[in-house]
């Protein structure tokens, strides 16, 4: 759902959350989750790499931008566009990319 159109209090399946779609959800349930309240404590993170690994591929990582905006959104924050975590993404992944 596009984060403009959603309302907190009616979160009951997993497309009542910003920026998630049919397909997003697919993978979601592929996750084990099935409700909004599962996310909430999840990390994106972890999220992202199970995803990788259940599926033998490696996703887009704007897929990672998608499970911070709900992760986030679950602990209480404004719902935001997925594409306003990129620039988090990128720095966090750059700096676990460099040497010690």
């Amino acid at each position: 759902m596009h984060p403009s159109k959603v309302n907190r209090a009616e979160l009951s399946q997993l497309t009542d959350l910003p920026n998630i779609g049919p397909a997003m959800a697919a993978d979601l349930q592929l996750l084990g989750i099935h409700t909004p309240q599962q996310l909430i404590g999840q990390s994106p993170y972890q999220m992202y790499l199970k995803l990788c690994d259940l599926t033998a591929t490696q996703h887009d990582p704007c897929v990672l931008d998608v499970f911070m905006s709900i992760t986030r959104f679950m602990a209480g924050e404004a719902a935001k566009p997925w594409w306003d975590y990129t620039a988090e993404r990128k720095v966090m992944l750059r700096s676990l990319s460099k040497p010690i």
